[in-house]
């Protein structure tokens, strides 16, 4: 009995330690201030805008749009074919931001390949606006994030954009687009 009684003191001490460690507050450390400054230089060159858009990879592009039109109430654009980047698009207004159907065109499509992996679709890519696309392209490389093309593309706005490789960016593909 008294051995599970000291099993169990030493238990709630352990267990006091813990909470105690969880109430403790933590400091800034020299991470936090890394990625200040980091953000500061980047700030004084290039600004990060809002977020354009989130991007939907689908299988069946008219049944999608219809069912953001018809059933949703949304504003829905025509789809437009985009064949230098082997997609058909076509956005969701939601007013403060829009979602891109992605459907693609051809076998060479990148976004057949997620639909192959994926075959009811889904989320593809995020699109952040960046006011200097060209200062951010270049402020990444040197912090060691890649992209998937080397420059940037016009993209379905008809402004340049580049894509962020995702093993760079927390698993999501980022889209950056110039405002």
């Amino acid at each position: 009995m008294a051995r599970v009684l000291k099993a169990a003191a030493a238990a709630a001490n352990t267990a006091a330690g813990f909470y105690f460690r969880l109430q403790t507050p933590i400091q800034a450390g020299r991470a936090f201030s890394t990625w200040q400054s980091l953000r500061q230089a980047a700030a004084d060159v290039w600004k990060l805008g809002r977020l354009n858009h989130v991007a939907i990879a689908v299988p069946d592009l008219p049944k999608t749009m219809a069912f953001y039109r018809d059933v949703m109430g949304a504003k829905v654009s025509e789809a437009v074919p985009l064949p230098e980047h082997g997609v058909s698009v076509s956005f969701v207004d939601l007013g403060n931001t829009k979602m891109e159907l992605l459907h693609p065109l051809g076998d060479e499509s990148p976004i057949e390949g997620f639909l192959k992996k994926n075959k009811s679709g889904g989320i593809h890519h995020i699109c952040i606006e960046v006011d200097n696309i060209k200062a951010a392209v270049i402020e990444l490389k040197k912090k060691k994030i890649r992209s998937l093309t080397e420059d940037t593309k016009i993209g379905a706005h008809g402004k340049p954009v580049i894509f962020l490789h995702p093993k760079d960016c927390g698993g999501v593909l980022v889209e950056l687009e110039q405002v």
